[in-house]
This record gives structure tokens, C-alpha cells and sequence, in this order.
């Protein structure tokens, strides 16, 4: 593992001879500095982890050189050393972006602890960064996998819908991505800042459902001992999600269709309405149109939720997807377990492209962490392929 590297700007020698030895001695390697100058030279064509300016150089203000550490190199934390009598410079250079300031004379320990807190700092921006970039990447058009011209055009209305207050009703059997769609449509839209709250309606009993979206208050039902605000309210300047809509019981269907045309919801046990502003997306792998010809479902709520309607293809309409996909999961596979380079063989990705997936992606997210298991030396072959989705192959096994 590399050292961390630590630039000292500090015009007294001897001052910057005792740091340089106690960074030393702690593990860090430390670069020095004379001037300012040569302290903003070593920044534009070095990289380091911390930066350590005293506030009172010879050439250049110390705060000359925090501007230009956090201009070239913003994700390294500076330390500022200053004397009694600077204190207030001190907190300006906070105000500024410095991590922290010591006075002189510095104590080593101090020093220390100063340190390793700013690389504690350093190393959560890091990780936040990299989180919010994984998830940039996972929910953005750019994430979504696909080659063929029937997702294209689905990527195109999520684009051309995303930017709008419109409620958005995502068709499509199971397996096939429509919370990952839900998910795009929020992440490219102005409420991304917001949070993305997503439930499934048809995995809980009505009244649970209802007090789940709503809210309740406290003595509503046996065992509701505390006001509870519900996902309408948690969702509000982000996105609701509402998942397999169709599993929805009529009363609660009156319900949800008065909250989306008065924009207000009333908690299980309270009259008082609540105005809620988050944007709806919901999804089904059901006909709804059919289900509202046999009454199983409210056709003026359909009619509500079909302002924008976006149907996804199954997988066995866009075989195009299927190769990229597992392209996509072999890495996803490999990233998670730190394990070599997998690939599959060209017969085995063509016999693949014959199956109907009716599972869709998900089945071939499975299908694939299975291969993986069964394949020798890093080559999914056909052999591998589970006997069910061998469909006009001869098997080698």
C-alpha cells in the first residue's frame, strides 16, 4: 500500500526540519516546501493526500496557497499552522475550506489526531462520491443495458417524460425492469434531489397498505401507539413508486385517486388533510385496460395513471439485449466477488438467444450467476447452460 503523501508549506527551517520528522515517524511521506510559490508550483504538478500551509510564509499568504490546493486538487483536506496571534486568520481559512488549524508550537500527538481525522474525512468523501456515481451510473439512460431499437425507443419517452410532473404507469411483465425504468425517470427529472420511495402494493393486506402510503395516528387501530407519516409524505419533492398498482383493492383505489386529484392525503384515524407533492410512477405486469373491462379495476383511476404510459418489451422481443446483459452481469459478478475475467463462448451466447426467457432480465440475471458456478476456467460453455434453457441444442454433459 502507498504512503500517504503530505505537502508542508513552512519558510522556517527549522520548524519544517521537527515536522518533517514527526510525519515521518507517524508513516506519511512529506514533500517540503520553502515559500508559497514553490508550494503552489509542487501542487499544479503533484498529487497529494493532505496539504499542511502555515498561514504566514514569506512570498504568499497561506491562504493563497489553501485557494490553490482546493482549486488543483479538491478531494485533499489542508491543515493551516498559525501562531497566537492569527487565531482569526485561523477561522477564516475554515470558512475557507481548511480542515483544521493547530498553533505553534505543535504537539506531535495533536498533530496526529488532526491528521488521521482529515484522511477519516477524505476517505467518506471518497466513498460518498463513489456511491452517488454508482448510482448515477445504475439508474441513468447510460446504465440501463440495451442494444436493440425497441429499447431505444422506451429510453427515448423516459427521457422526454422525466423532465415533466407527469404521472407515469411502467407496463410490463415481471423481470423485465420497471422499477429500474421508475428509478431513471427520477434520476434524470428535477426532483432527483428528492427521495425515490418505492413499495410493492401487492405484497401486503389493504389496511396495512393503507396506513404504509398514508400514515396513521396514534389510537387509529390496536397497536398504532405513535403518529406515523406515511411514503406520500415521505416521497414529498421526490418520487412515489407504487409497484403491481394492480394488486390494489377497490376501496384503497378510491382513495389513491382522491390523493392524486386534490394532491393531499388524510392519515388512517385523522380528517385533516396533508398536501403531499411528489411525483407518481406506478407499474404493473397486469392488463390494466382488460381488467377494467371485467370491473377488477377503477377505470377513472386508470384513466389517472395512464397520463404517460411506457410498455416495456420482454426479453424474447429484444434478443439484441441478451448478449450485452450478460456481458453486463459477468462484470457485475466479477466486481462483487474480486474474482478473474469470465466470459461465455460464442455457441453458448447464440443457444442462449434461442430461449423465451419468460423470466425476462431477472431470470437471465440468475441464469447467469449459475453458469458462473458450473463453468470451469472462467468459459461458460454449453454444458453449463441449465437443461431447461437448452432449447434446440445438443447437450456435451
Amino acid at each position: 500500500m502507498s504512503k500517504t503523501k503530505i505537502l508542508l508549506a513552512e519558510d522556517d527551517a527549522s520548524n519544517a526540519a521537527l515536522l518533517s520528522l514527526a510525519l515521518k515517524q507517524m508513516g506519511f511521506e512529506a514533500t517540503h516546501a520553502k515559500n508559497g510559490r514553490e508550494a503552489i508550483d509542487q501542487l499544479s504538478g503533484h498529487v497529494y493526500d493532505l496539504v499542511i500551509t502555515d498561514l504566514k510564509l514569506g512570498d504568499i499568504d497561506g491562504l493563497k496557497v489553501l485557494a490553490a490546493a482546493k482549486k488543483t486538487l479538491p478531494e485533499a483536506e489542508v491543515v493551516v499552522i498559525t501562531g497566537h496571534g492569527s487565531i482569526d486568520t485561523a477561522v477564516a481559512a475554515i470558512k475557507a475550506g481548511a480542515f483544521d488549524y493547530l498553533i505553534k508550537p505543535i504537539d506531535p500527538d495533536e498533530l496526529s489526531i488532526v491528521l488521521h481525522k482529515a484522511l477519516e474525512r477524505r476517505s467518506l468523501l471518497g466513498e460518498v462520491k463513489r456511491l452517488r456515481e454508482e448510482v448515477k451510473d445504475k439508474y441513468s439512460f447510460e446504465g440501463i443495458v440495451y442494444a436493440s431499437p425497441k429499447m431505444g425507443r422506451v429510453l427515448e419517452l423516459v427521457r422526454k417524460v422525466a423532465t415533466t410532473e407527469a404521472v407515469v404507469l411502467v407496463q410490463g411483465e415481471s423481470g423485465t425492469g420497471k422499477e429500474l425504468i421508475a428509478r431513471a425517470i427520477h434520476e434524470k427529472s428535477t426532483r432527483r434531489a428528492g427521495a425515490f420511495v418505492a413499495i410493492n402494493c401487492g405484497a401486503m393486506p389493504e389496511g396495512l397498505l393503507e396506513s404504509e402510503l398514508f400514515g396513521h395516528v396514534k389510537g387509529s387501530f390496536t397497536g398504532a401507539d405513535r403518529n406515523k407519516r406515511g411514503l406520500f409524505e415521505e416521497a414529498s419533492g421526490g418520487t412515489l413508486f407504487l409497484d403491481e398498482i394492480s394488486e390494489t383493492a377497490p376501496n384503497f383505489q378510491v382513495k389513491l385517486l382522491r390523493a392524486l386529484q386534490e394532491g393531499e392525503i388524510r392519515r388512517v384515524g385523522d380528517n385533516r388533510p396533508i398536501k403531499v407533492s411528489g411525483r407518481l410512477v406506478a407499474a404493473t405486469n397486469k392488463n390494466l385496460e382488460q381488467m377494467v373491462r371485467e370491473g377488477k379495476f377503477r377505470e377513472d383511476l386508470y384513466y389517472r395513471l395512464k397520463v404517460f404510459p411506457i410498455s416495456l418489451p420482454p426479453l424474447r422481443e429484444r434478443p439484441e439485449d441478451i448478449l450485452p446483459l450478460i456481458e453486463h452481469f459477468l462484470r457485475k459478478s466479477r466486481k462483487k466477488s474480486g474474482g478473474k475475467a469470465a466470459r461465455i463462448s460464442p455457441k453458448a451466447a447464440e443457444a442462449l438467444k434461442v430461449y423465451s426467457w419468460p423470466g425476462n432480465v431477472r431470470e437471465l440475471e440468475h441464469a447467469v450467476e449459475r453458469m458462473l458456478i458450473m463453468a470451469e476456467g472462467g468459459i461458460i460453455e454449453e454444458p453449463d447452460i441449465p437443461p431447461e434453457m437448452r432449447v434446440g441444442t445438443k447437450s456435451k454433459s
